[in-house]
């Protein structure tokens, strides 16, 4: 079949339903595949970096549901490398155990599942200790916060994030409407509900931009197009350079406090310091 790469999995292409059980390719299967390939072409090249600078790579995909990427990854890239190790994180149960039956199934030996939230595996002994590379796609609400610390915390290489729902924010700017709007005509933004919304999501991902950017990671936003039919499309690609950006500390600082976000949110974003000895930072640095 012309459409598949050599050596692929016929029978995990069957289990994720991009095959049907004949081995035929649909319509709706082929588009599937075509959206397999652009996110497999969008990761390889982070692998392939890891990959030549040290034994792994090790890749944990958080929220991995049916671990759809994980099996794809390894299939395409870990398989023929011989080395390295993924991890799925997931918190439904019957998903995480049918992941396991199915790698040992296809003899994906260098699979893991574990059964936890993103915050918990973290400190969960069933994972290294230090991992290359992040992969969260469609993480609701804070679990994409999570999933940075987390990659923090591991001192993660590399980290791959499409954002999904997100309601904290919109919530605090709900909250402080009526004072916002007396206070700057910009509340306006956020003063529809639909806006408040969509506000708070875009503002989200700007301030985890800048958390990686001040945390020593290069951060690259594109779409992630054909993944699947969502509005949420946004990827954020972050490689870590070790160079902490002090003007994304502070540019970050002030969006908080701009949009009176400093109480919920400055511990989440690296901010525990006094705002005084950010906001003072050199901002060329």
């Amino acid at each position: 079949m012309s459409e598949l790469r050599p050596g692929q999995s016929v029978e995990l292409l069957k289990e994720l339903h991009i095959l049907t059980r004949d081995g035929r390719l649909n319509q709706d299967s082929r588009r599937k595949l075509k959206q397999v390939y652009h996110l497999f072409n969008l990761i390889e090249p982070l692998l392939a970096e890891l990959a030549a600078q040290g034994p792994g790579p090790v890749l944990a995909d958080h929220g991995a549901g049916k671990s759809y990427l994980g099996f794809i990854l390894y299939d395409l890239y870990f398989k023929a490398l011989g080395r390295g190790h993924i991890y799925g994180v997931e918190t439904r149960a019957e998903l995480v155990e049918r992941s396991r039956r199915l790698a040992q199934a296809l003899g994906f030996e260098r699979m893991s599942f574990l059964h936890a939230s993103v915050a918990e595996s973290a400190d969960s002994g069933a994972l290294p200790a230090r991992i290359d590379l992040v992969t969260a796609l469609h993480a609701c609400d804070t679990a994409t916060d999570d999933a940075i610390a987390f990659g923090l915390q591991k001192q993660a290489r590399a980290m791959v994030l499409v954002p999904c729902c997100q309601a904290e924010v919109a919530a605090c700017l709900r909250q402080d409407k009526a004072l916002q709007l007396a206070r700057t005509p910009l509340a306006e933004l956020w003063r529809h509900p639909l806006h408040t919304r969509e506000l708070g999501s875009q503002v989200t991902n700007v301030l985890r931009c800048l958390h990686l950017e001040a945390s020593g990671y290069q951060v690259t936003v594109t779409e992630l197009v054909g993944w699947e039919h969502s509005l949420k499309n946004e990827l954020i690609i972050a490689r870590y350079t070790g160079q902490r950006k002090h003007s994304a500390a502070q540019r970050l600082h002030a969006i908080l406090r701009t949009f009176g976000l400093e109480k919920m949110l400055a511990a989440r974003f690296g901010l525990e310091a006094a705002p005084a000895a950010i906001a003072g930072e050199d901002p060329a640095r």
